[in-house]
């Protein structure tokens, strides 16, 4: 198979995490007999310094030709510490999520055996838990018509069937692979979005008779997280709620350098770790790019390539269960970025 793939690694430690994943993809090539064509274009804080503009016309173009696209992290801390900066690298993402179509965010949240003491949540609460976050990213509150008028200001909640349709449709096909059930979360007793939601869904529903369907009210639904995080399987949600409770369920895992994330788009999909630049590690060789990693398995998987997916997860596996691990993980074995990259390939290729 042959895949144009654009590779945006952004700021900070964005191009170490990237160039691990990147070797990671290499060894794919060469086990599988794959061939994956990369194109590297700047966005972020580096794309302000080359062009003055976020995301250049020439990243997007090289975008919207691809497959998929890599993308690392964004963000600076003159940037980030100047509120009154007009041009920020944060805009280019938002530009580019608008640009590609992207209306699915997939967030898997994962632990491992030899990381739960990482957890803030007891051992025995988060052992075996395995569910993947479906959230709408393009519509609801964010998007909504909004304003002041003198004393007081407006957000508008919009949604309609069709946006729906297309992400619940996403969130039961996954279910079919995994363990067949879907929870809805909503706020259906009191927002009539929610109440559209759940009509859209069910009658979706109807045509997976082999996937369990559930319903949580969003407040529950944050309780059930922390409590019993365990039942999941494919959790479903609009995009403010999916926004809050994606970020509550990354520290399950005790570890943000573990977390992947699809972006799944009408033109394209953009796959990405969801850490941010962490500019402090910048060229120390520190980065844990296991998210980085972990997404582009994503990556094949929404290429077919689900064999070729399941070896860098089970790589990733093996490596923890044998002690090794980038500083912050606390295992046994302390390696550099850049040494995960070589193992998780060799790995891969021993297979």
């Amino acid at each position: 198979m042959e895949k144009n793939i654009a590779v945006l690694s952004g700021d900070g430690i964005g191009p170490e995490v990237t160039d691990q994943a990147l070797k990671v993809l290499s060894a794919i090539e060469k086990k599988f007999n794959h061939t994956f064509i990369t194109r590297f274009a700047p966005v972020g804080a580096i794309a302000i310094d080359l062009t003055g503009d976020p995301l250049p016309q020439e990243t997007l173009d090289i975008c919207l030709e691809s497959d998929a696209v890599l993308f690392g992290a964004i963000g600076h801390p003159k940037y980030d510490n100047d509120p009154a900066a007009p041009v920020r690298p944060e805009q280019g993402l938002l530009r580019l999520r608008k640009s590609l179509g992207l209306f699915a965010n997939i967030r898997p949240v994962t632990t491992y055996p030899t990381l739960l003491s990482l957890s803030p949540l007891r051992e025995e609460k988060i052992k075996d838990v395995d569910f993947v976050i479906y959230r709408e990213l393009t519509g609801g509150i964010y998007f909504g018509e909004k304003g002041r008028k003198e004393d007081y200001a407006y957000d508008h909640c919009v949604y309609s069937r069709e946006e729906i349709g297309r992400i619940t449709t996403l969130a039961f096909d996954a279910a079919r692979l995994r363990r067949k059930k879907v929870t809805l979360v909503d706020k259906a007793n009191v927002l009539e979005t929610s109440r559209l939601w759940r009509e859209e869904v069910k009658r979706i529903a109807s045509h997976y008779p082999d996937v369990a369907l559930d319903f949580l009210f969003v407040d529950n639904a944050a309780m059930q997280i922390i409590q019993f995080p365990s039942q999941f399987d494919v959790m479903l949600t609009e995009n403010m709620f999916g926004d809050i409770l994606s970020d509550e369920a990354s520290v399950i895992t005790g570890s943000m350098g573990l977390l992947p994330s699809a972006s799944v788009g009408a033109k394209t999909s953009l796959y990405e770790p969801i850490h941010g630049s962490y500019p402090q590690a910048t060229g120390l060789d520190i980065a844990n790019p296991m998210a980085t990693i972990l997404s582009a398995a994503l990556m094949l998987d929404s290429f077919g390539l689900n064999e070729e997916a399941s070896s860098i997860r089970q790589s990733v596996r093996e490596l923890l269960e044998s002690g090794y691990g980038t500083a912050e993980l606390q295992l046994t074995n302390r390696c550099k970025c850049s040494e995960i990259g070589d193992m998780v390939a060799s790995k891969i290729e021993a297979l």
